[in-house]
């Protein structure tokens, strides 16, 4: 008879926390004032790379019409083209750039969390100065 094998799966890889690293905040030392400012300029990085996206998407709209004339004069059901762009699709745009924004904030978030060795709670950004 044959003998039978479990097979367990390996476990997924977890980012390990440094140790003392949220003593470091806690404390409020040099290397905990670093962590928070490398934080801080990810997110700020994020902030004005989706600025940037959404200012040369907006803003490169009127520049097309003003070097392609004939534009203002296409309508798509009724309405030229001009203001169903600016007027009507530019509000579902930023409403997707604001989410893709807070996804990709909270993910920021999550990671350093789960550097300093505590758990992400969604929507919420780890308390700093508490333990």
């Amino acid at each position: 008879m044959s003998d039978r094998v479990r097979v367990d799966l390996a476990a997924h890889r977890r980012v390990r926390p440094r140790p003392g690293a949220h003593d470091e905040l806690v404390d409020q030392t040099a290397m905990g004032d670093a962590l928070v400012r490398e934080l801080m300029r990810v997110q700020l990085g994020l902030a004005l790379r989706l600025a940037a996206v959404v200012a040369v998407a907006l803003g490169g709209l009127p520049l097309l019409f003003s070097l392609w004339p004939a534009g203002t004069h296409v309508s798509v059901a009724g309405m030229p083209l001009p203001w169903l762009l600016l007027g009507v699709l530019s509000f579902p745009f930023l409403a997707g750039a604001g989410l893709v924004y807070t996804r990709l904030a909270e993910r920021n978030e999550a990671d350093f969390a789960a550097l300093v060795g505590r758990p992400a709670e969604r929507g919420t950004t780890p308390e700093l100065s508490s333990r």
